[in-house]
């Protein structure tokens, strides 16, 4: 034991350099090092891919509906999101959890500080007074710091990519609820318009009815076609005020401001611009959110089993302390000592040995979970392409068939009028020109679904590397927060 203070410090501060040069030059880190994978995408889409679409990035694809109202909606949506405020709280999580593990690999060091005073046997009062410092260090000799710093950083990328893969998730939700209340205000007008036309219907009936000119049952026809297309309208007009309650909802906007938004769009269902789908499947896949989650997983267990096995061997950590106490008026008495401490691992009955076993089954999982999402993305983008294509076709067709529906209700109505008609053949080409006008406006609301669908499985915006923001109403109380 040194009681110079200055020789203590100087020999403490030698122990700890040759420490460092150990560390810097000890085993390389023990445990598989990840490669990313390469997903088994088919060569090509077997769907048809759209005609007629555009080359764009898909940035803020909602802009290229050019709908002002979908567009603040879907700003709203962003700023005030529980869902996307969570994402970002996963976020703060993963990275504190990060910065711990990097703070694994430094020294520590705690400063103690004590005063007492008290009588001495002299008579005297004498005060006391010390202060010392304790430091560690273990030594990252098989790189278990390592691994667990890589294990956490790809696990913060993770959570980061599940925040945009939950905007893009938000954003097909909000266009696709405000995509069906505009097709819902259209099969509400076209019930109306129903319900005009036959309460003339019923109004005439009657009329001959009371004259003798028809029998009575056409009367009850008549008035049960009224209040059966009566129940279709308020059903609709039910359904239209359910999506206006998911709106307000999605975007946390007032529902009388809401509705005010609302009014102020039109009344046609949004059409977007089409985009061509000429990546190859494996490019598309990249930009998917989800999928890049799934491969940092799979990084992150990757390095857990490195973690693991460094466990398998011996451990060397770096202690010391320098501790200086002075007793009333006497000279300050300084102390110190340092020293390695090394930990062999000899028995565990198979803990450790259970441990890297447990982490590889862990790997293998997680490359499941990441080829199932790679077959679910191919699949998501493949049906896409059906559907669309499908509603694409079925949308000509079904225009044709509402003309000619409605050009057989005019000639029905006037032959009804002239008599040479039933009412029974009147209502039964009523009911058939509504059904063709309802199965268009279906399938013109479908047909955009199915575009919303598209973008979403193509990965909405996303890119790799695109930064995570956090919402405004959290970055507002971050600001406010002291």
């Amino acid at each position: 034991m040194y009681t110079s203070r200055t020789a203590g410090w100087r020999t403490f501060k030698t122990l700890l350099a040759i420490g460092l040069a150990i560390a810097l030059g000890g085993c390389a880190a023990v445990g598989p090092n990840h490669a990313q994978p390469e997903p088994a995408a088919p060569p090509a889409w077997q769907a048809p891919l759209p005609h007629g679409g555009q080359v764009a990035a898909l940035g803020d694809w909602w802009s290229q509906f050019n709908d002002p109202v979908l567009t603040r909606l879907q700003r709203a949506a962003e700023s005030g999101s529980p869902t996307l405020a969570k994402a970002w709280a996963n976020i703060e999580k993963a990275r504190a959890t990060l910065t711990s593990a990097g703070a694994s690999g430094l020294p520590s060091a705690n400063g103690v500080a004590s005063a007492t005073r008290g009588t001495q046997q002299t008579g005297g009062v004498a005060t006391a007074r010390s202060a010392g410092l304790d430091a560690s260090w273990e030594l990252d000799l098989f790189g278990k710091v390592r691994r667990s710093t890589e294990s956490a950083q790809a696990l913060a990328q993770a959570r980061e990519n599940d925040w945009h893969d939950a905007r893009t998730s938000l954003a097909a939700e909000v266009a696709d609820t405000y995509v069906q209340y505009r097709a819902c205000g259209l099969l509400a007008s076209a019930y109306e318009q129903e319900l005009a036309s036959m309460n003339e219907t019923v109004k005439a009936t009657e009329s001959l009815v009371r004259a003798g000119l028809t029998a009575t049952t056409d009367g009850s026809l008549a008035r049960a076609s009224l209040a059966s297309t009566s129940s279709a309208a308020l059903a609709q007009r039910a359904q239209c005020e359910l999506l206006v309650k998911s709106l307000v909802d999605l975007t946390g906007t007032g529902e009388s401001a809401l509705r005010t938004q609302l009014a102020q769009g039109g009344a046609d269902v949004p059409q977007p611009r089409g985009i061509d789908v000429r990546s190859v499947p494996a490019q598309a896949l990249r930009q998917r959110p989800d999928l890049a989650s799934r491969e940092r997983e799979l990084a992150a267990a990757s390095a857990e089993i490195g973690v693991a096995q460094a466990d398998l061997y011996p451990s060397l950590s770096l202690s010391g302390s320098i501790d200086v106490s002075v007793v009333g008026v006497a000279s300050a008495l300084t102390s110190w000592s340092f020293g390695p401490a090394l930990s062999l691992p000899l028995f565990d009955g198979g803990r450790r040995r259970a441990a890297v076993d447990s982490a590889r089954a862990g790997h293998d999982a997680a490359y499941a979970d990441w080829r199932q999402a790679v077959r679910t993305a191919v699949k998501d983008v493949e049906q896409s392409l059906v559907r669309l294509d499908s509603t694409a076709k079925r949308t000509e067709q079904a225009e044709r068939a509402a003309q000619e529906y409605r050009r057989y209700l005019v000639g029905a109505e006037a032959q009804w009028r002239a008599g040479s008609t039933s009412l029974l053949d009147l209502e039964d080409a009523r009911r058939q020109a509504l059904s063709a006008q309802i199965e268009l406006i279906g399938l013109q609301r479908d047909r955009v679904a199915h575009w919303i669908a598209l973008y979403k499985a193509l990965g909405g915006d996303w890119q790799s590397g695109t930064p995570a923001t956090p919402p405004e109403d959290v970055a507002s109380k971050a600001k406010t927060t002291p």
